[in-house]
């Protein structure tokens, strides 16, 4: 069994350097063991790509036949944009397969398994399945519910301004900012409110732009989105999803959808946004939006990953819009339990989950 735990922890290694890359699909790691020793091992690198169980029977220094697989996710057993796993691990001669957890998809959902052990590989499972779950969290909650995963992110100042009023464009560094690029490129979606935009004329694109790019979404009750906005501008090349309570619904702009929506509590209804977008495939969404629009989230209970980045600045009188209560409360909590951080120069970041 420690074995076991051992090598399911190589293999959940090597899962986590395909975070980033290989959204929607979840990051799966492989180790391929044979007399206590591993002489394979791959990754899922990139979406689209070979799985991490054929990357690492290709990474083979030794025949596979009479080995033992070790991955973090059951193996696939149909075609997608890649032929079944489960094909070429029976094929290589694996003996036995140990599994940290099952896919959840309806497309596998123990399928794969069984076919494993059809062709008489010993099947093993369960083995570090919490760590796997947490590590493809939004993979799993979209597979179970059909909601996407919400990441809510917001940069502050020292003295919890969002927002400056000075000269200068940003409150965090150079640093913090590319960071930000790589939790943008994992997720399907940005969103962010009508007062962004109208502030800020944001484009929500993945920089530097590689190809993919995110689905960018306004939240706009009133459609007041300036049709000159670099939203709408670029929106045939990048598609925009809008949001409105109102009957106005009409942009004559290609790449530009415009959904009506229902209201609760006299706010643009949440749940329903987030399960118009689920209908489309969106698995993770990041949150970008204002104190409006993030404290909305928070207080319908709706954000599942929390990202604070703060500066070490003080701006004071040069501060525009501080901080909610509840958001203060949420950074506070974070900061006080000791929740994930990471230093960028002075901004410091700090990363939980709200449940």
């Amino acid at each position: 069994m420690a074995a076991d735990i051992n090598f399911m922890k190589s293999a959940m290694l090597l899962a986590r350097k395909g975070l980033g890359n290989v959204e929607p699909n979840p990051a799966v790691g492989c180790v391929i063991v044979k007399n206590g020793k591993i002489i394979g091992k791959g990754w899922h690198k990139k979406f689209g790509g070979p799985h991490a169980e054929i990357n690492a029977l290709k990474n083979c220094k030794k025949s596979p036949a009479g080995a033992t697989m070790y991955v973090t996710l059951e193996p696939c057993c149909h075609f997608g944009k890649t032929p079944p796993c489960t094909n070429a691990i029976i094929k290589a001669g694996i003996k036995k397969v140990v599994a940290a957890v099952q896919d959840p998809t309806r497309k596998v959902a123990g399928k794969g398994f069984k076919i494993l052990k059809k062709a008489g590989i010993e099947v093993k499972t369960e083995i570090c399945k919490t760590e796997a779950e947490k590590l493809n969290a939004p993979f799993f909650k979209f597979a179970k519910t059909k909601k996407p995963w919400v990441i809510i992110k917001w940069a502050q100042s020292s003295d919890g301004f969002l927002s400056r009023n000075d000269k200068k464009r940003w409150i965090t560094n150079s640093a913090s900012r590319k960071d930000v690029q790589k939790t943008r490129k994992k997720v399907q979606a940005i969103l962010v409110g009508i007062n962004t935009v109208l502030a800020d004329d944001p484009m929500l694109t993945v920089r530097p732009d590689r190809g993919k790019q995110p689905l960018r979404v306004v939240l706009d009750s009133q459609l007041k989105i300036p049709r000159n906005c670099n939203l709408i501008k670029t929106a045939e090349k990048t598609p925009v999803c809008i949001f409105t309570t109102t009957n106005k619904t009409k942009i004559k702009q290609k790449g530009v959808e415009i959904i009506k929506i229902g209201k609760y509590k006299g706010e643009t209804d949440l749940k329903a946004v987030l399960a118009e977008l689920g209908k489309r495939n969106i698995q993770q969404i990041l949150v970008e939006g204002g104190e409006k629009v993030i404290t909305s989230f928070l207080k319908r209970k709706q954000a599942d990953e929390i990202i604070i980045y703060t500066s070490n600045e003080r701006l004071g009188r040069k501060g525009k819009v501080k901080t909610s209560q509840i958001m203060k409360n949420l950074y506070n909590r974070f900061k006080i339990n000791h929740f994930d951080k990471r230093l960028f120069t002075k901004d410091v970041r700090l990363t939980g989950l709200t449940k």
